[in-house]
């Protein structure tokens, strides 16, 4: 019999059931796991739950009635080509989440929608306005621009018959319901064309005064919507050379018909009292002989013309240069200060000995933890020459104009920015200084560098290879700093050799903004737009500039 092997272990209990599958078998386990990997990577954890299936079915129902909803609309307006569009992604997204697999393209269709609508969108639309004439009396097409001459260029007819008027009200718009001279009751509004009714009920002089379904205004009620019924004009019919019917007291109208008409053969307006023909110049309105135009016109392409007005126009021309050269001073000195600043109080409160020095880092980013635009408001009223707290108290009541010099209200906004900056600058600063080694500081103070040497040569060499794109990311945001300027100065104090709003403190942003939105010479969104790309070349092209050189720091790593 022979002898057991000392040597070898006792087989377990466990090892005697074990069967091995054959060669070349994957474990069941193993298989198990694989076929979930291969699940996983291709975009599924299995079947659909029915909780998941019927969340999903009701948010894409919302979604496609939503979607539908748009549809109608744009199919009614017409709007062929962005119907299409619509279409295209409705039918996009509806195959992305109905469809099997594709997990990525799920999570990532919600994020590259809104991505493309609110921004690539609104960058190509406003590249497109900047090549037209859009704004304030040029919105729309040359149909509606006729349409509404006729409408706005109307006088009283002189032999116009007297029509018997009340107010009504359906909802929040005003009718009027007249009563003609042989007694006929018909009913209007500035938005509906006047159409007989029947069915009016009338006072004992034969007038109309009330219609099923409408409320009639007493006289108080007049009285009180004076301005909004004397705003009340009535087509005659869907023809605007066909005139309107108006009333001033609410109780009678007249009719009133363009003073200029249209000749449909030859595109040109005529003055019924003068006889001046205004003729379509090419320029989206329509001109007389001497240049002067209407004051609607219509939207046209202008090619490069609101570039070269930006350059050329006698109104815009030197304050925008002046502009420029103070956006780019405000932008580099704010950088320049805020850094400089964090910089020192980094430096100040990053020594391992300072006491207290949590609750000095705290006090330093209060400026940061406040809206800047509530704080531009709240410096407003600090620096206020008439009852600024500046001025008045800790002045002893000087009269300093700190917002309405020109000098003082840029030293102001800088002082002010600088104040809103530095925590940022202090954040950053801090945590580049505690990320670099202790061991290079120490080095450098063995060999007998002086602490400016140190930090000349080593810290901020080092400092800069982080901290620099976010010094050109600063930049770009004070070269766009709206909120600083407009709540502190408005752009004030006003440029006086200028018809424009443009003041001394605007910057491109505040300049682009007053364009757009008619501060003094109503809304011109082509120029705007045109500045707004202007703005983004010189902000791309420095941005790219400064990416470029700083390429050098990284020899320092």
């Amino acid at each position: 019999m022979p002898k057991p092997d000392l040597h070898e272990p006792p087989a377990s209990p466990a090892s005697t059931t074990l069967v091995q599958p054959p060669r070349g078998t994957a474990h069941p386990k193993v298989a198990h796991q694989d076929a979930a990997h291969r699940t996983i990577r291709n975009g599924r954890r299995g079947p659909d739950s029915i909780k998941g299936t019927i969340l999903k079915i009701v948010l894409l129902g919302l979604v496609d009635a939503f979607a539908v909803y748009v549809l109608m609309m744009l199919f009614l307006s017409q709007s062929w080509a962005a119907l299409a569009v619509s279409s295209l992604v409705v039918l996009a997204i509806n195959w992305i989440y109905l469809r099997r697999g594709g997990l990525p393209a799920k999570y990532l269709a919600p994020g590259v929608l809104f991505l493309l609508v609110f921004q690539v969108l609104v960058v190509f639309f406003s590249g497109y306005i900047a090549f037209t004439n859009y704004g304030d009396g040029h919105n729309s097409t040359k149909e509606d621009a006729i349409a509404a001459i006729q409408l706005t260029a109307q006088k009283r007819v002189p032999d116009s018959p007297t029509y018997k008027a009340a107010v009504l009200t359906k909802g929040d718009t005003f009718y009027l319901l007249f009563t003609d001279p042989s007694g006929k009751a018909q009913i209007g509004s500035t938005d509906e064309p006047l159409t007989e009714v029947s069915g009016a009920g009338k006072d004992s002089t034969g007038k109309a005064n009330s219609l099923p379904g409408y409320e009639t205004l007493k006289f108080q009620e007049i009285v009180a919507n004076q301005q909004e019924i004397l705003k009340i004009t009535v087509p005659v019919s869907e023809n605007p050379a066909d005139g309107t019917l108006r009333t001033a007291d609410g109780s009678t109208a007249y009719q009133f018909k363009p003073a200029l008409r249209y000749d449909t053969a030859t595109d040109t307006f005529t003055d019924s009292e003068t006889g001046t023909a205004y003729r379509d110049n090419g320029k989206g309105a329509f001109a007389d002989a001497n240049g002067e135009t209407l004051a609607t016109g219509w939207k046209i392409d202008v090619g490069m013309e609101n570039f070269a007005r930006a350059f050329t126009d006698p109104s815009l021309r030197g304050p925008l240069l002046g502009v420029i050269l103070w956006t780019f001073t405000f932008s580099v000195a704010s950088v320049a200060l805020t850094f400089a600043l964090g910089l020192f109080l980094a430096i100040t409160f990053n020594r391992e000995d300072l006491r207290g020095k949590k609750v000095y880092r705290i006090l330093m980013i209060l400026p940061y933890a406040f809206p800047a635009f509530l704080s531009g408001l709240v410096w407003s009223g600090i620096l206020n020459p008439e009852f600024g707290w500046l001025n008045q108290t800790l002045l002893g009541g000087a009269h300093i104009g700190w917002l309405t010099d020109p000098v003082l209200a840029k030293i102001s906004v800088l002082v002010v920015n600088v104040w809103l900056g530095f925590p940022y600058m202090f954040l950053v600063c801090t945590g580049a200084l505690q990320s670099l080694p202790t061991e290079i500081d120490e080095a450098a103070r063995m060999d007998g560098a002086s602490p400016w040497r140190v930090f000349r040569s080593i810290k901020l060499p080092l400092l800069l290879v982080s901290v620099a794109p976010l010094l050109i990311s600063s930049f770009a945001f004070n070269f766009n700093n709206f909120n600083v300027i407009y709540m502190l100065t408005g752009g004030g104090p006003r440029f006086a050799d200028t018809d424009r709003d443009i003041g001394a403190t605007d910057i491109l942003i505040t300049l682009v903004y007053k364009v757009a939105f008619g501060q003094g010479t109503g809304r011109d969104y082509g120029l705007a737009s045109a500045l707004a790309i202007i703005i983004f070349i010189i902000v791309a092209t420095i941005s790219a500039i400064s990416f470029k050189q700083t390429k050098a720091l990284e020899d320092v790593n």
